[in-house]
């Protein structure tokens, strides 16, 4: 079965960074794609960043150009560099193998990560 864990987040003040990481076991995780998902209250999960095996990076467009997706295959690690945080990227956010057009999120959740961004 696989297990995700998040790690990394915590309360910054506007235009602070954070790096999540998620280590990812029981799969094979240097062939799939990977992304990071946020929720907040009331909302759907979405995702905001996916990177494949080979490394090619795409973004949701509210985190373009902050964001940084990255992974070490040897760690079994993916990574969200987040710079230049807003307050609306105050959220819960969680690792994912995204499938499909719809990104459809193919492991169970982990325990997520609490990101919040405030003065």
């Amino acid at each position: 079965q696989v297990q995700l864990v998040e790690s990394g987040g915590g309360l910054v003040q506007p235009g602070g960074t954070l790096r999540l990481s998620c280590v990812v076991s029981g799969s094979i995780f240097s062939i799939y794609t990977m992304g990071w998902y946020r929720q907040t209250p009331g909302k759907q999960r979405e995702l905001v960043a996916s990177i494949t095996s080979g490394g090619s990076a795409d973004y949701a467009d509210s985190v373009k150009g902050r964001f940084t997706i990255s992974r070490d295959n040897a760690k079994n690690t993916v990574y969200l560099q987040m710079n230049v945080l807003k307050p609306e990227d105050t959220a819960v956010y969680y690792c994912n193998r995204p499938w499909g057009v719809g990104s459809v999120p193919l492991y169970s959740w982990g325990q997520g990560t609490q990101v919040t961004v405030s003065s």
